[in-house]
């Protein structure tokens, strides 16, 4: 283990290296039920994506662990997939084409192509390396409030309003109450130097969400999304969902429908490969920060290796049957328990594994028990605000501000980095420091004023 992950230079151990991985897993064990749920709408069979996701991840995630010795974990990206089901596929459908999700497979397969093309030139790596300092911090602060309100989501306490955007939820609801208790619980065990608090904290959240159910106080309604929290093995076969995407959704590609339109093609290439390399971006950075991986340049060493993992884990999972394979903020909830290397990833791949024998168990942890690690990793990152430059060049103060507050408020990392960029490169031209602005940060601004105009023109969202 030492050699493969190098362990003491990285200032962890084995048993840390294993609790990262597994606060890790189960931060984001959510994607396993809510990816099938997502992708069945399209039309693929729910069984076929679940295998999908979970060997994808695994592979996707081996990589980044040997390859690069990151503890990033990789997945089906969250807002990727709803793209790919409620958006893609509904126009493609309406164009009169059969099985639309295998064009939407084609075209992640398209990008996984080019993210790997691009990784060999180094673009996605420089881009990493020279993002301004502020516009880092910022982008770090800004994923810490992104995953601070999908906690909040995921466990109801904030809810929907017409007038105000979001509410406080039910303050009675089991769901709020054993969130908070969760919260508590991994910030007194965190107070006391416990290791593994936060894993403590989802597991016992878990637990007593069991309870709740069990006393009648939680109840079951799969039409409002109140799942059992208790594992159901009725039914249950071992090689079922593995037997299922073999037969429908291994390499299910439509390359007809390039040569008929390849305009609109192009098109949903572009908006899969923009959102997936910025939100990449962004959550290496975010964990980069919390790790304290940065060389005293502020730059990322073997970010190249990390981006390849991410560009093969998005191809290998367009080969099984599964929207866009992406890094993700939840690799965070792992750093914060103690993961540093590549062995935390490798203990995550492991688990979506066995997720495959085991998923009755797994698809059972409900997103409330998950949600009190994703306020407290979130608060983790918001601190990173206190090291940021507000007195100084108005373009980092600015850029930084805006990765901040975009982020939680337009749901997506990609847009955060979008109005960080854009607003740093032009405040640079302003106020006559031109020549500070790297020729990386001009492309990632042409990049941007072209997403731009795609979103008004509403050629793609």
């Amino acid at each position: 283990m030492e050699k493969l992950f190098k362990l003491k230079e990285n200032g962890t151990t084995v048993r840390n290296e294993l609790i990262g991985g597994l606060t890790t897993f189960f931060a984001m064990a959510y994607i396993l039920a809510v990816n099938p749920s997502i992708l069945s709408a399209s039309g693929m069979p729910a069984q076929a994506v679940f295998a999908a996701t979970a060997v994808s991840a695994a592979f996707a995630t081996l990589v980044m662990a040997f390859f690069a010795n990151y503890p990033v974990v990789l997945a089906s990206g969250m807002g990727l997939n709803a793209y790919f089901a409620y958006s893609v596929v509904p126009q493609l459908a309406e164009q009169g084409v059969t099985d639309p999700w295998k064009v939407a497979l084609t075209a992640i397969l398209a990008e996984g192509i080019i993210f790997i093309l691009l990784s060999f030139v180094k673009f996605r790596e420089t881009l990493v390396n020279k993002v301004p300092e502020n516009l880092k911090l910022g982008i770090s602060a800004g994923i810490g409030l992104f995953i601070v309100i999908v906690g909040l989501k995921g466990a109801k306490i904030t809810v929907a309003d017409a007038s105000t955007l979001t509410t406080f939820g039910d303050i009675g609801s089991p769901e709020v109450v054993l969130s908070l208790l969760g919260v508590l619980i991994i910030a007194a065990l965190w107070h006391y130097k416990v290791k593994g608090a936060i894993l403590i904290g989802i597991t016992v959240t878990w637990l007593l969400g069991i309870v709740a159910e069990l006393t009648g106080w939680y109840h079951v309604d799969p039409g409002i999304g109140a799942n059992s929290v208790i594992p159901n093995f009725e039914g249950y076969s071992v090689f079922a969902p593995v037997q299922s995407m073999a037969e429908n959704t291994f390499c299910q590609f439509d390359f007809t429908y390039i040569t008929v339109n390849p305009m609109n093609f192009i098109v949903v290439v572009f908006a899969f490969l923009f959102i997936d390399l910025f939100d990449t971006v962004g959550t290496l950075i975010g964990v980069a920060q919390e790790c304290n991986m940065l060389n005293e340049k502020g730059e990322l060493p073997r970010v190249g290796r990390a981006l390849m993992a991410d560009a093969v884990g998005t191809v290998a999972g367009a080969m099984l049957g599964t929207s866009t394979v992406t890094s993700y903020v939840e690799s965070t909830t792992g750093v914060a328990a103690g993961g540093r290397t590549g062995l935390t990833a490798l203990t995550s791949a492991v688990l979506f594994l066995l997720s495959l024998t085991l998923y009755p168990v797994f698809l059972a942890v409900p997103s409330f028990a998950t949600a009190p690690a994703l306020i407290f990793v979130g608060l983790l990152m918001v601190k990173n605000i206190t090291r940021m430059k507000f007195d100084g060049d108005i373009a980092d103060t600015v850029g930084g501000f805006f990765a901040i507050i975009m982020m939680p408020f337009t749901s997506s990392i990609a847009t955060g980095i979008m109005f960080g960029i854009i607003s740093w490169v032009i405040l640079k031209v302003v106020t006559g420091k031109i020549k500070d602005i790297h020729p990386i940060m001009w492309v990632s601004f042409v990049l941007f004023a072209l997403r731009i105009v795609t979103m008004i023109l509403g050629v793609a969202s």
